[in-house]
């Protein structure tokens, strides 16, 4: 039993980490129509330009405040004006084929430009050891799931709570009538792309120091992000940290039960199960919609 808590412990803090880039599909699904299938990559990115900023002398909290701006304006802005903006008018399949192309880019880009060999990255969290009633648990387990959590649940908040937040779904349910009802329709899918970059950084800052900062650490990630934003349904935001927790916790489980080789292998698993039986995924919602 002990071991089993430790092993749920540590996938709740990995899945809530794809769930934050799993967030990040289903808001610019919701907001835009758009799949971004560069997500992974997204994360990648940030990773070394916290190590860029790293190298200049920036501690590692400055560093990641400095990659949000940069991100923002890169993966949110010219993302947006560069590649979706163009495609969208012609429909889902150009903007696919677009973001793979991208993703590709990406990682042959670091490859190139910076290094093919993995590197080390920082920790936000010091290398400490706690036995919480026998079971044993990291402090960058605990941190990285109450970071992740947080950032996710904040999100939620943000846009169930606040004057942006509800325009931004507004916009999300239904474009024309946000128009007419004088919202910034532009303006608010900006914001969107805008959280996803800073999702991603998120994201980068906390799952790198297990993965390391390496050209095609995004390639995994995406892919368990996307199985993650399907299970927990692709228009609900919920269902994002609900398949990301499903993901992180099932594959620690199967390889230590099963074998190691099926850990990469449970997320498409679980994942055409529900595609099968319940294709809205569990907490999507049937609906109606032009792209």
């Amino acid at each position: 039993m002990t071991d089993f808590l430790q092993l749920l412990i540590s996938g709740m803090a990995t899945g809530a980490i794809y769930a934050l880039a799993a967030l990040g599909f289903t808001l610019l699904w919701q907001a835009s129509g758009t799949i971004n299938f560069a997500q992974g990559e997204f994360v990648m990115l940030p990773a070394f330009m916290m190590l860029a900023f790293g190298a200049m002398g920036l501690p590692l909290p400055f560093a990641f405040l400095a990659t949000c701006l940069v991100a923002v304006v890169v993966l949110g802005w010219a993302f947006k004006r560069g590649i979706a903006d163009p495609l969208l008018k012609f429909g889902l399949m150009p903007i696919v084929v677009a973001t793979i192309g991208l993703s590709i880019a990406a990682r042959n880009g670091v490859r190139a430009g910076y290094s093919a060999e993995a590197h080390p990255f920082p920790s936000l969290f010091a290398d400490q050891l706690f036995t919480i009633a026998g079971v044993n648990v990291t402090l960058a387990d605990i941190g990285t799931l109450a970071v992740a959590l947080a950032l996710v649940l904040g999100t939620q908040a943000y846009l169930n709570k606040t004057v942006t937040g509800r325009a931004m779904q507004a916009v999300a349910q239904n474009t024309e009538s946000a128009t007419v009802l004088g919202i910034n329709v532009p303006r608010m899918i900006f914001y969107t792309f805008a959280i996803n970059a800073v999702l991603a950084c998120a994201a980068a800052l906390l799952v790198t120091p297990t993965y390391l900062a390496k050209f095609d650490m995004g390639e995994s990630l995406g892919t368990k992000a996307f199985f993650a934003a399907i299970i927990g349904g692709f228009n609900n935001s919920r269902g994002a940290l609900l398949g990301g927790v499903i993901v992180g916790v099932s594959e620690n489980l199967a390889a230590a039960y099963i074998s190691p080789a099926y850990k990469d292998a449970v997320a498409l698993i679980i994942f055409m199960v529900v595609i099968l039986f319940k294709p809205q995924g569990l907490l999507g919602k049937k609906v109606e919609r032009k792209v």
